[in-house]
């Protein structure tokens, strides 16, 4: 006898978004007076005017489960009903038990399967990637995808290279069965050989007051040159993969690293005048493998993009992990 296998799904689609930002707000003057430089110098270097710090009650988890709860809400799916929860996160320092069953549990989606994934700032686009996957195979029929962090837990307040950039903050999207695609094939990979461009671990004991707490270190002109010259051949790829063309595309939403990033990234894909690029590092700073989802629910809730838009998704960050993938806006 042959083993039986699920009936696959016709194709897989994002049925909503969902966000949640930390409510305290922390400006350039702040930042800005610890590392002795202006607050024009901070958005000039990186387009942000302002980003969002987690308070003490605002984990990972608790983030996570608000984000996916709106998300959840936002197409009328049942927690019960979700076959699985899968949390992307870079910050999340405790290394057992992971998160993503806690998440699934307080959200009352008792019987779904859960696991967390860290492809740092591609996290997302590897989780939607995976999520679309099981769902068109029959495995799922809907699954919850999180991008959750708390990079201010990593962030050496001192480093002028990384204390300006992160933030916090958490963004969902359900991902359903639907009658056609959805979410076009993924462009993904990794290079591991370059490792060491972003790394987190143990800092020096004169770079900040506590040297035991791991810190987030980044060459950052090595990878403004990587990514610029690199991934506007990726983001095209994932384009023709969708059998679409540039021209087809309503919305850019490329991780949110820096706004000198997303500007060469925009200018380099020569997109339509009209598309729109989304910029929430402006006022969300970097939040790594929440950026993407956060940043696309900020264009639906400003409506500046409709319902059926065609929107190119692109994550990129540590171990050069990247993923793009063109996506059906909810």
């Amino acid at each position: 006898m042959t083993l039986r296998t699920r009936r696959p799904h016709a194709g897989a689609r994002i049925a909503a978004v969902g966000a949640y930002r930390p409510s305290l707000e922390v400006g350039n003057d702040e930042i800005g007076a610890r590392l002795g430089v202006s607050p024009q110098w901070i958005q000039r270097r990186s387009g942000i005017t302002t980003r969002r710090f987690a308070g003490e009650h605002e984990s990972v988890i608790a983030m996570a489960v608000e984000a996916g709860r709106k998300a959840l809400a936002q197409c009328g799916t049942d927690p019960a009903d979700l076959s699985l929860v899968i949390l992307a996160t870079t910050s999340f320092t405790e290394q057992v038990p992971a998160a993503a069953p806690r998440i699934a549990r307080r959200l009352g989606a008792s019987t779904a399967g859960a696991v967390d994934l860290n492809a740092a700032c591609a996290g997302f686009g590897y989780a939607l990637a995976q999520a679309d996957a099981l769902v068109r195979s029959g495995e799922a029929h809907s699954i919850l995808i999180i991008g959750s962090e708390r990079m201010s837990d990593l962030v050496d307040p001192c480093d002028p290279d990384t204390a300006f950039l992160f933030a916090d903050g958490a963004g969902a999207a359900v991902v359903a069965a639907s009658n056609a695609p959805g979410i076009g094939p993924v462009v993904w990979g990794a290079e591991g050989d370059r490792h060491q461009l972003v790394t987190c671990g143990p800092q020096p004991p004169n770079r900040a007051p506590d040297a035991s707490r791991p810190a987030l270190r980044m060459a950052g002109l090595e990878l403004y040159r990587w990514a610029t010259t690199h991934l506007p051949d990726i983001a095209r790829q994932a384009v023709e993969a969708a059998g679409l063309r540039l021209e087809d595309i309503a919305a850019f939403i490329p991780h949110q690293a820096n706004a000198r990033i997303i500007d060469t990234l925009a200018s380099a894909l020569a997109l339509r005048p009209d598309t729109v690029v989304a910029r929430d590092i402006s006022e969300a700073g970097n939040t790594s493998a929440a950026s993407v989802p956060l940043a696309m629910d900020d264009l639906l809730t400003r409506n500046a993009v409709a319902s059926g838009d065609r929107a190119l998704l692109l994550g990129f960050g540590a171990g050069l992990a990247y993923a793009a993938q063109v996506v059906t806006l909810p």
